[in-house]
């Protein structure tokens, strides 16, 4: 198995906030004056069912940005960059549903994401660039691919 490594060049996480009243909460997910803030593409939902892992992909365009909104949620990160001062750096990001965040991946990142309990997560992305149907730039390898050697926290 992988260790986890550090800290991987490029990828950001902040800390979310949510504004609670009477009436429930409200929480801003991304914002254009944020300094992570590139470009808009699209926004959509994810969700991933306990037990499944949903990893591992790349783009070689694209940054993605994160928000898991309901569930706790494991990321994995593995930098996969040629000339990258962080390459074969596995990082871990633990997104806990009362303790919201938002994480930034670079293009030529793998990454993916488990839940880190025994109920579903539901995570919004909001990438830099539209989904092609026609030729996406989606790079995939299996979530137990020996080449990365991260384990998800499963006993192998």
């Amino acid at each position: 198995m992988a260790e986890i490594t550090g800290t991987i060049a490029d990828v950001s996480i902040r800390s979310l906030r949510r504004m609670v009243d009477d009436r429930g909460w409200l929480m801003e997910i991304f914002r254009s004056d944020w300094p992570e803030f590139q470009k808009f593409g699209q926004t959509y939902m994810t969700t991933c069912k306990p037990g499944v892992i949903k990893a591992w992909h790349y783009h070689k365009l694209q940054w993605d940005h994160f928000v898991p909104i309901k569930g706790n949620a494991l990321i994995g990160l593995y930098d996969s960059r040629e000339g990258s001062p962080t390459k074969g750096t596995i990082q871990e990001v633990e997104v806990w549903e009362d303790e919201p965040k938002f994480v930034k991946i670079p293009p030529l990142v793998y990454h993916g994401f488990t839940p880190l309990d025994d109920k579903e997560i539901w995570v919004i992305n909001t990438p830099t660039e539209l989904y092609n149907y026609k030729e996406p730039d989606e790079h995939r390898k299996e979530w137990n691919d020996p080449a990365i050697g991260y384990n998800w926290r499963r006993e192998v």
